[in-house]
């Protein structure tokens, strides 16, 4: 067994339990209705996930994972916001967080385009994909009641698990970027976290389901 550690890095062993935390926390975010706990269980959850990355870069090379620490931060950010606006629940707090959301669009919107442009055509269908599904997740989080940010999420993880997958992390063939990325390897980890929000989201239905008149089950408008 200590042959099995030897030579990994002690920060790359702490990404791990980061991200082990960070599963726990996205699972318990999708059982909470009450949106300001929901708002500030996730952004711890976003927390550790920053955390997480930062790990791996330090263990690896920042420069690796620059792009994925940013990501983070602003998921913790926008999550932490999100959370003191829906405590407050006044109408100047609502306003604020209208003008908050916007922003934080705008921002996905252009940090998703540089993405996009400097992806190699063969993968940039799904990074279009990932930027549409996060924009929609953000606006759904912003949404009242428990039932939009829970189906956006479905869609966000599922593209966000792809990208996870040796076709989007794999290596470019040395002859550039007209050849197709070659199967390489799994991000295990990144696939476990948003796993963890589609079962949260199956288990939550399946609590509720077994009592179908309560409010929780009914859409509110926005």
């Amino acid at each position: 067994m200590g042959n099995f550690f030897e030579g990994v890095s002690n920060w790359f062993l702490l990404a791990q339990v980061f991200g082990v935390i960070t599963i726990a926390l996205e699972f318990w975010t999708y059982q909470i209705k009450e949106k300001p706990k929901f708002f500030l269980v996730s952004a711890f959850s976003s927390f550790f996930w920053m955390t997480m990355f930062i790990s791996i870069g330090i263990a690896t090379g920042l420069s690796t994972q620059v792009s994925l620490i940013v990501a983070a931060t602003y998921s913790t950010v926008r999550n932490g916001v999100f959370a003191y606006i829906f405590k407050k629940n006044t109408p100047q707090a609502k306003e604020a967080g209208l003008i908050f959301l916007l922003v934080m669009i705008v921002i996905a919107v252009i940090a998703g385009t540089l993405a996009i442009v400097n992806t190699p055509a063969q993968i940039r269908w799904l990074h279009i994909l990932g930027m549409v599904s996060s924009i929609a997740f953000v606006i759904c989080q912003y949404l009242p009641g428990v039932h939009y940010v829970r189906i956006a999420v479905i869609f966000y993880a599922a593209v966000v698990l792809l990208t996870q997958s040796p076709m989007n992390i794999g290596i470019l063939a040395e002859d550039g970027f007209s050849s197709i990325w070659y199967i390489e390897r799994w991000n295990i980890m990144g696939m476990l976290i948003e796993s963890s929000k589609i079962i949260s989201v199956i288990v939550f239905y399946f609590r509720l389901s077994k009592n179908p008149d309560t409010p929780q089950l009914q859409f509110a408008k926005p």
